[in-house]
């Protein structure tokens, strides 16, 4: 869908201030560690997803329906396909044996790079797309192998010490085994190391830029209008922290999950394919309404979510994903993480191991989601 709002600078510097202000209100709120609660992270949620939708009124209400609907499909396309990077977070936190007190500080300074990262790369499609209409053939084509290897791979592992953005720390930052409270760096000796947790923001910044692949591709589909597609990424994004503890400890058993994001996939990928041929090769070919994409993300989301709480997943299936994300462990807690101590009696967030390959220190094979082992092989 081709919009072209006529939006006006004063427009684009409030998006930013609100965005600004609201990653200022949630490091402020959470400036202490300590463990996001299911009730808190419930509240955050809701608050996230009303200004979203507030948002989306506004477009409604200024830039008409079509407008809205796109902005408020780009918003559920992003947060659906958000949903995999919960289960990334949640097998890295684990790997790195991260105490849950300070998963929400990593996620906070992963989150924020991940909206200047998106928004480099949002702007870059944009500007491509507008110049050469037939590169959404080759999105079409991202997102349909996307789709494929979502099922294709669904049993394959992934090891996140071989996770690039940590294997380019490591090259070029020295690095300490053992965790520091909050800190992402400190000094021995007049030199300075970087901790796990930094290795932590590392491997989930670059988690995100492979989700970017599909997802850029995807909210493209929808519209090219810029302000539409960064505003309904912003917001899609700026919830995924309080969305990853409300969610934590439920993601296995919405199993049928994968198998719904793998099919709006596919669909955005045949869209893209409809609407370039109907730009490209003759306006007689037919493109798939907006609405039409609304309703197909919602039905498949909605059916994925009743199916497995219907038809739970076989017994050991949350242990196969290689990780529990409530407790921030790799499929079970280990004795020292239970009752609060490490192997030497000292805290479990002062000595933590270093990063093993597939998590064998826990007897867990430390299982990821089918977009990050994809990216990870082609790497």
């Amino acid at each position: 869908m081709d919009l072209n709002l006529d939006v006006p600078v004063w427009a684009w510097v409030v998006l930013a201030a609100i965005v600004v202000v609201m990653l200022l209100v949630d490091l402020l709120g959470h400036r202490g560690a300590h463990v996001i609660s299911f009730k808190e992270a419930g509240a955050w949620s809701a608050v996230w997803v009303a200004i979203a939708l507030v948002f989306g009124g506004v477009i409604f209400a200024v830039y008409g329906a079509e407008a809205g609907t796109a902005y408020t499909t780009a918003w559920l396309l992003e947060k659906s396909l958000s949903v995999d990077n919960l289960f990334v977070f949640a097998l890295i936190f684990g790997y790195f044996k991260v105490p849950r007190e300070y998963q929400h500080r990593v996620l906070f300074f992963g989150v924020f790079g991940a909206l200047v990262f998106r928004g480099i790369f949002l702007a870059l499609g944009v500007a491509v797309v507008e110049r050469f209409t037939a590169i959404l053939f080759v999105f079409g084509a991202i997102l349909l192998w996307s789709a494929w290897k979502m099922l294709k791979d669904e049993n394959e592992d992934m090891d996140p010490s071989q996770n690039f953005g940590v294997r380019l720390l490591k090259r070029f930052v020295p690095m300490k085994d053992e965790m520091h409270g909050q800190k992402f760096f400190v000094k021995e000796a007049g030199k300075r190391y970087g901790t796990p947790l930094l290795a932590v923001v590392a491997a989930i910044e670059a988690a995100d830029l492979l989700f970017a692949v599909d997802s850029v591709p995807a909210v493209l589909a929808v519209t090219s209008d810029p302000f539409i597609v960064y505003s309904s990424n912003a917001f899609a994004i700026l919830g995924l922290r309080a969305l990853y503890f409300l969610l934590s400890g439920l993601l296995e058993r919405f199993h049928l999950l994968s198998k719904a994001l793998a099919f709006i996939l596919a669909f955005i990928g045949v869209k893209l394919f409809f609407q370039a041929g109907h730009e490209v090769i003759s306006p007689a070919i037919p493109h798939i309404p907006t609405y039409v994409s609304l309703g197909v993300i919602v039905v498949s989301l909605t059916l994925a979510i009743v199916l497995s709480l219907r038809e739970p997943a076989p017994a050991g299936h949350g242990a196969e994903d290689g990780h529990d994300a409530r407790s921030g462990h790799d499929g079970h807690d280990a004795p020292e993480a239970r009752d609060g101590r490490g192997r030497d009696g000292a805290p479990a967030d002062a000595a933590l191991p270093p990063a093993r390959p597939g998590g064998e220190e826990d007897g867990t094979p430390g299982g990821s989601t089918p977009r990050a082992r994809a990216g990870e092989r082609e790497r």
